[in-house]
């Protein structure tokens, strides 16, 4: 079986896998810029978990091979072009990207990060799979493993043919842009789903690491908890988050605004996995939030269910609830429709 360190030495080697970018997911939620195709230097660092310096210097011994997996820096034209397709603030004369591929390419190379070597034991096991599965040719061939296929092979099109259809049309729409734009995020919804959904049949399997989004979940205490849900919100374009745990009006915990100015207001719950919601705390946060400061936007986020009571309030009172399983999901990577 190759190892870790042949993967870190060998460009060769590198290259022969930077197209399995899927991994990226299966190990941690990789946030794109609203293209839905590119990263930061900032962004890159947060998801490694590592200082900007630490990427910077990294592309400075790297370049060539950087550039060939998809880095580019964008300066004048091209840099103002990006900004109005993309939709961000920038006032930088230079702005670097990073392609998932690149991505990818840096987890091969990043030598002090545990998030760049569980990605990399990701590609071993990939690797190994795939030298050492026997073919099996009969009609009566594993069912669960032609689904799979299927699966990735869905989770391919939809990455490297649907959605750089919609970004040509993107740069080229006028009036129509905006709904080209929300369809896009339909479809890169999509494919993360796939990727979530396969990785968690994977894990109860047992034929992947189990996953970890749950886990860290229960292990938060209420106030980390609300910190990672404002840092979902952000991830997904909502601006002015912040965190009232000094200052709460009536449960409401979170408030912020999304990409298109909607305001949202949020309330969190951390609780165990068999509690439930009751509905005294859903009318509570329903009247603060929908009644007396009128949001347009209300979300219920538990790591619990909620009672039948509680769901009928919130369908009554039109707020939104996300209980345990969506909220794993939207960790995960998977984005909240009700965020636009």
């Amino acid at each position: 079986m190759i190892n870790e360190t042949a993967l870190l030495e060998s460009k060769t080697l590198r290259s022969s896998v930077l197209d399995h970018t899927d991994v990226l997911s299966r190990v941690k939620a990789l946030s794109l810029l609203p293209d839905g195709m590119h990263v930061t230097t900032a962004m890159v660092a947060t998801y490694f978990e590592v200082g900007i310096k630490a990427i910077r210097s990294l592309v400075l011994d790297h370049r060539a091979e950087l550039e060939a997996s998809g880095y580019r820096v964008l300066t004048g034209s091209e840099l103002s072009s990006f900004k109005e397709l993309s939709g961000i603030q920038s006032r930088t004369p230079s702005l670097a990207l990073f392609s998932r591929r690149a991505v990818l390419n840096v987890a091969m190379l990043l030598r002090d990060s545990e998030v760049a070597r569980q990605v990399r034991v990701y590609l071993l096991d990939m690797e190994y799979l795939a030298r050492t599965q026997p073919v099996d040719n009969s009609v009566h061939a594993d069912t669960r493993s032609l689904d799979d296929r299927i699966d990735q092979r869905i989770t391919h099109v939809l990455g490297k043919t649907v959605v750089p259809m919609f970004n040509a049309l993107i740069a080229s729409a006028g009036e129509h842009r905006r709904e080209l734009i929300e369809l896009r995020e339909d479809i890169q919804n999509i494919e993360r789903k796939l990727c979530w959904h396969h990785q968690r049949i994977s894990a109860l399997e047992g034929d992947a690491p189990t996953h970890q989004v749950r886990a860290s979940i229960t292990a938060m205490t209420w106030q980390a908890f609300e910190r990672h849900v404002a840092h979902l919100l952000r991830r997904d374009g909502c601006t002015d988050v912040v965190v009232r745990q000094a200052h709460r009006d009536r449960g409401i915990d979170i408030t912020g605004r999304t990409a298109f100015g909607h305001t949202v207001a949020i309330q969190c719950k951390k609780r165990a996995d068999r509690s439930l919601v009751p509905s005294a705390d859903m009318q509570k946060f329903a009247g603060a939030s929908r009644a007396v400061h009128r949001f347009d936007i209300a979300l219920f986020v538990a790591t619990c269910e909620f009672s039948r009571e509680a769901r009928a309030i919130a369908d009554l009172s039109g707020v939104i609830t996300v209980s345990r399983d969506e909220l794993e999901e939207w960790s995960a990577g998977v984005r909240l429709k009700a965020l636009r």
